[in-house]
């Protein structure tokens, strides 16, 4: 067949000759895909930009097809007016959700009283730099699992998976920042018993029955970074920092670091012998499943009350309470005592056996930083092994007192990224850096901007479920 250039030449003089408003369109979207480009810095993207130009302008390809059907075949056409507009939904929602901002809904009271179960969370990826996905091919709005209806299984293909990224954002993270991340021990996961984590599983009944127990504890499933559950903690620890925390109070270089005022803490809280009403609970903000009323016919608890000098047989409850609460309870006459739960009370720490720390009194230790060098040692070993084997991906091992990185011997390590340290405001009803250690760089999301809508969970909708005075308002406390 022989080609006529002068046929070729008058149809693509033809198709240049669009309406002007449709070079206008073409031309404001052309820029913003360009700029967006060179934000994202592939320049092989530009190679889609033909597309946008037959989109708006040549029209080669018959991109509405399907419009013919709607005299003829009017189910048709409605059918594939949902799927074009469904389609059209999803990239949208895709780019807009990995790129600029996503929705987080509080799940528990970590962050309380800063933040509260039923807050949804208005999210900035700009913040700090969105990040280059590392499964882009992925269902939009889904973090990791498809639901039921859609017959459950992975959200995201594993293949390909691109190596971390971030591009240029607003700011960076700083001092008492509140930031969405994902969880850095959520790398790997017993399906059937996600909480606690699947190294305090191991801890607990040993790696062995963990992955043989299927029945018990399900599949073991590996996450990619980005598919890791997304977390919100406060920052109160940024790379090279020295962190310690003495008798429930933190110290950052050596210095103490005041806690904002929605920080709380358990309290031991004796009546003089009745209950306490609910409505002062309502007026505390004190959620139901936070109002633990202690057993007092149990004999540990009886003995527990007599050494904090308390009386084992009046009611007593064990409250998260801000300073503000305190005070209150405090001038309160049918309050008999309160005082701060005790440090037994509060569980392992990180790393996991490995250390004579506590919840209360922790440290201290060095926060990485990229190529910060540390020297390492049997005192430290575990306190840095996970962030280089699971997070900076060496091999890395301790063998007859010799620690070997990628099999070679050595006595020292340079990182490669930041880290953070991340802790709740609910300090003694958080599961934070204390249990699970460092955050690193390439597992933050994003800064909470604010609530845009925040439900109490334990109200119905016409007795106050919706929270009025906290919708929009600022996450920045």
């Amino acid at each position: 067949m022989k080609i006529n250039c002068e046929d070729i030449r008058d149809s693509l003089r033809n198709h240049l000759k669009a309406p002007r408003r449709q070079w206008v369109k073409f031309s404001i979207w052309g820029l913003i895909y360009i700029i967006f480009i060179l934000w994202v810095g592939n320049l092989w993207w530009l190679l889609l930009l033909p597309l946008i130009l037959d989109l708006f302008v040549t029209k080669y390809i018959n991109w509405s097809w399907w419009r013919k059907y709607k005299e003829s075949k009017p189910l048709i056409y409605t059918i594939l007016s949902w799927i074009d507009a469904i389609v059209f939904a999803l990239v949208a929602v895709y780019f807009i959700n990995q790129y600029l901002f996503q929705n987080y809904q509080i799940p528990s009271s970590s962050l309380e009283k800063t933040m509260l179960r039923g807050d949804f969370l208005f999210v900035s990826k700009l913040a700090y730099g969105p990040r280059i996905p590392n499964t882009p091919l992925s269902m939009p709005l889904m973090q990791h699992t498809m639901p039921a209806w859609l017959g459950g299984g992975k959200s995201y293909i594993e293949c390909p998976q691109w190596d971390y990224r971030r591009l240029s954002g607003l700011d960076t993270i700083h001092l008492g920042d509140i930031v969405v991340f994902n969880f850095p021990a959520g790398d790997t996961v017993a399906l059937n018993m996600q909480n606690p984590d699947y190294y305090t599983l191991c801890y607990i009944y040993g790696s062995d029955r963990v992955h043989a127990d299927k029945a018990t504890f399900g599949d073991i499933v590996y996450r990619p970074v980005d598919r890791r559950e997304n977390y919100v903690k406060r920052c109160v620890g940024l790379p090279g920092d020295v962190i310690e925390i003495r008798d429930n109070q933190v110290y950052r270089n050596g210095v103490i670091e005041a806690d904002h005022d929605f920080v709380q803490y358990n309290y031991i809280v004796q009546t003089t012998g009745g209950l306490i009403a609910e409505r002062i609970f309502e007026q505390m903000d004190i959620a139901r499943e936070d109002q633990r009323l202690l057993n007092t016919q149990v004999y540990d608890v009886q003995e527990m009350l007599i050494q904090q000098g308390m009386d084992p047989y009046a009611p007593t409850y064990l409250l998260p309470l801000t300073k503000q609460n305190v005070r209150t309870f405090e001038a309160n006459p049918n309050i008999s005592r309160i005082v701060i739960e005790p440090e037994f009370m509060g569980g392992e720490v990180y790393p996991l056996g490995h250390n004579q720390w506590s919840r209360d009194n922790y440290g201290p230790i060095r926060i990485p930083r990229r190529n910060m060098t540390v020297h390492l040692d049997s005192s430290n070993y575990y306190l840095y092994e996970r962030c280089i084997r699971n997070y900076e991906r060496q091999q890395i091992e301790q063998k007859d007192g010799q620690i070997y990185i990628n099999g070679q011997p050595t006595d020292s390590y340079t990182f490669q990224m930041n880290y953070f340290w991340m802790m709740g405001d609910n300090r003694h009803q958080s599961a934070d850096s204390r249990h699970w250690g460092f955050v690193p760089e390439d597992h933050i999301v994003g800064r909470p901007v604010f609530i845009w809508l925040s439900l109490d969970p334990e109200k119905s909708l016409f007795k106050g479920k919706i929270r009025w005075n906290r919708i929009f308002r600022s996450a920045h406390i």
